[in-house]
């Protein structure tokens, strides 16, 4: 019994280890740096400045953590020159062992876009967007990244103000233009928000305009999910399943929320949540699920900067962990039988393990930390930013660069 109860215990362990070898998610740049709300900015003394800044915070975060060696980029703050800053970038992830992820557009800041971007009523405001975008995927050419992700902020505040059909023709145009431009091995990652900032109809409302855009675009283009993105109690893992079921889920946005897009630690409010959709994403067929990019997209303004991330990183591992330990062939055959509280429970029962112990053991047999955040206290790292960044950041004034 007592050997079984061991060889029990080694499997799971083997199971934990194999997903977390496997698990990458990628840090945002602007995580790392001073935001704030619609009310006003909050700066911390130690929030990143630079580009460089960022990228030595994201550094730390990953030697920390094993999982995050890319940091996704966004055009507007991170590369302003555009192209001509690729080199930059280059010398950067050099320096700091760090690979430039995702690339993210910016179509939501200029003054130009206030009636939108990519569906401005506009062909000359629509022209800029594309001009941008065609850019941001020269920038991810350059660089070798994969995605260039697309949040479309467009929309409208009043009924009758503006052309919807004609808004989704634009948007079909622009958006088909920038795959045309797509090189080989990269992909546009088409994002979906209910609202905000518009309040009457915003464009890209949903997963299923998201899904008829990026068909009408081509192979090339999928669906980001970004888990803040969704009315109140909308089931996002099954939007997980249908997006993988039909072969368009390209990747996520992890954070969590109460009301809204709050922008919250992952796990935070919902670890339940996270954990069901892992289990969606675990229980597809592996080549199903080979390439889907795991990033995070969060802005800390209590929280410290560098803390917040290492917590996340280390609360996404746990709860992935957690969904690599249900036992899919029992499982599988109690929901075949409808034994629906049996399903339930050995669903639940993974879910209700404590997997720290393992994913301790993980980290010290990969040459991790046991406990990130507990190592990132004791290395001195954060009141040495601070230190460094404080006076910089007293005189910040930027929005969110």
């Amino acid at each position: 019994m007592g050997n079984n109860g061991a060889g029990v215990a080694e499997q799971k362990a083997q199971r934990v280890y194999s997903a977390l070898d496997g698990f990458r998610i990628e840090l945002p740049s602007w995580g790392f740096a001073n935001t704030g709300t619609r009310f006003g900015k909050f700066l911390q003394g130690g929030a990143a400045t630079t580009i460089e800044e960022k990228f030595s915070d994201a550094a730390q975060v990953n030697a920390l953590t094993g999982a995050s060696p890319t940091v996704a980029l966004h055009v507007l703050w991170d590369l302003p020159n555009g192209t001509a800053d690729v080199p930059a970038i280059q010398t950067l992830e050099k320096k700091y062992g760090m690979k430039a992820g995702s690339i993210n557009p910016n179509l939501f800041q200029s003054a130009e876009y206030k009636y939108g971007s990519i569906a401005n009523p506009s062909a000359e405001i629509r022209g800029m967007a594309l001009k941008h975008l065609l850019e941001s995927v020269a920038i991810g050419r350059e660089l070798g990244s994969k995605d260039v992700s697309l949040w479309i902020a467009d929309g409208s505040n009043y009924p009758g103000t503006q052309s919807i059909r004609k808004r989704i023709g634009w948007m079909e145009e622009v958006l088909g233009a920038t795959h045309a431009a797509l090189g080989d091995g990269q992909r546009m990652l088409v994002e979906y928000k209910p609202f905000e900032p518009a309040f009457y109809h915003t464009d890209i409302a949903d997963w299923g305009m998201a899904l008829e855009l990026v068909r009408r675009c081509g192979p090339k283009a999928k669906v980001l999910v970004d888990t803040g993105h969704h009315a109140q109690a909308t089931n996002i893992e099954q939007i997980v399943t249908w997006l993988l079921h039909v072969k368009e889920l390209g990747g996520f946005h992890f954070n969590d929320r109460k009301y809204a897009d709050d922008d919250l630690t992952l796990g935070s409010i919902d670890p339940y949540q996270v954990f069901r959709i892992f289990h969606e994403i675990l229980s597809a067929e592996e080549k199903d699920r080979t390439d889907i990019a795991f990033m995070i997209d969060q802005s800390h303004n209590l929280k410290g900067k560098v803390e917040a991330m290492v917590q996340t990183v280390a609360t996404a591992q746990e709860l992935y962990a957690k969904a690599a330990l249900i036992d899919q062939v029992k499982l599988a055959e109690m929901q075949q039988e409808c034994r629906l509280v049996e399903a339930e429970e050995c669903f639940r029962d993974s879910f209700w393990q404590d997997v720290r112990p393992i994913v301790r053991e993980w980290r010290t047999a990969r040459g991790l930390p046991a406990e990130p955040l507990k190592a990132l206290a004791e290395s001195g790292y954060v009141e040495k930013i601070t230190r460094e960044r404080e006076s910089k950041n007293a005189r910040s004034v930027s929005t969110y660069a």
